[in-house]
């Protein structure tokens, strides 16, 4: 299902002449994978950023330290600001970010294991998704990769 995905992102991308960028936490590059495992990959992809830490976030994507102490890291907040962030940094079209918590630790009441924002933007615009997974980290940063890939194709 990755696979078949990444190549219609591939397919749109190229069509319409864009470049993309990854801002990725929970999902750990796997974005960024999937978006070159399709050859010529190098047309749109231009880089992406794996910022597991709120340092990195601040630091290199610009969220506002308000956010993170505000909402938290996995929040609809912080992985807009990624998405704009790394769009802005890598000077591309197109932009994909995730913020979650893929456990089997790490979560709480609030924010469960599992938990995980997606936004994206493009020439469509903004658009983020909150989504719950189950299953152990695999299944879920396999769920988040998914997502993610979804969500970017309706941003172009």
């Amino acid at each position: 299902m990755i696979s078949q995905l990444s190549a219609r992102l591939a397919e749109k991308l190229t069509a319409e002449t864009l470049s993309v960028a990854t801002a990725e936490s929970c999902t750990g590059g796997r974005v960024a994978a999937a978006l070159t495992s399709t050859p010529g990959s190098s047309v749109y992809f231009q880089g992406g950023v794996v910022a597991y830490s709120n340092q990195l976030k601040v630091e290199l994507l610009g969220v506002p330290m308000e956010v993170i102490l505000s909402q938290g890291a996995v929040s609809r907040e912080c992985a807009l600001a990624m998405a704009e962030g790394v769009r802005r940094k890598l000077g591309v079209k197109a932009a994909v970010a995730s913020t979650g918590i893929a456990g089997p630790d790490g979560g709480s009441r609030e924010k469960p294991v599992g938990l995980v924002w997606l936004a994206a933007v493009g020439p469509r615009g903004a658009c983020c998704v909150k989504k719950q997974f189950s299953g152990d980290r695999e299944a879920v940063t396999r769920g988040a990769t998914l997502e993610a890939l979804a969500l970017l194709m309706s941003a172009i």
